[in-house]
C-alpha cells in the first residue's frame, strides 16, 4: 500500500518540444510495483502548455486545481477543478492552463507511462 500527497511531489520539469512551464512527478508507477497503470501529477504553470500531440493508448484525466483549456481535435473545451476528461487513443489534443494555472492528475497504461515524456497525455 502506498499513501502520498500531491502537494509533497512537486515533480521534474518537463524538458520537451511543445511544453511550457510543464512539471510533472509519477505518483504511483513501475517504481512502487503497479502492474497496469500510472498516476502522474501534472502542474502547469499560467499560460503554459502540453504539447500538441497523440498516441496509440487512452487516458483519464482529473482536474486538481486552477483552469485552462483542452484542446481536443480542433476544438477547444474549458477546464476547471473537479472535472473529468476521458481522451480516447489516436486523438490530437492539448492541455493549457489558464490565469490561475492548471494542476491533474493523469492515469495511463504502465506500458506507456515512467521513462516516456509524454507530458498532459
Amino acid at each position: 500500500m502506498i499513501i502520498r500527497n500531491i502537494d509533497d511531489h512537486p515533480g521534474q520539469p518537463v524538458d520537451m518540444e511543445g511544453v511550457s512551464g510543464v512539471r510533472m512527478s509519477v505518483m504511483v508507477g513501475r517504481d512502487d510495483g503497479a502492474p497496469n497503470f500510472a498516476l502522474r501529477h501534472f502542474t502547469v504553470e499560467p499560460g503554459g502548455h502540453s504539447p500538441q500531440h497523440s498516441h496509440d493508448f487512452e487516458h483519464e484525466v482529473f482536474v486538481v486545481g486552477g483552469n485552462g483549456t483542452l484542446y481536443f481535435e480542433g476544438d477547444e473545451h474549458p477546464l476547471r477543478a473537479g472535472d473529468v476528461v476521458y481522451v480516447p487513443s489516436e486523438h490530437e489534443h492539448q492541455f493549457r492552463a489558464g490565469p490561475e494555472g492548471l494542476r491533474f492528475l493523469c492515469l495511463v497504461p504502465m506500458s506507456r507511462s515512467c521513462g516516456e515524456p509524454t507530458p498532459g497525455s
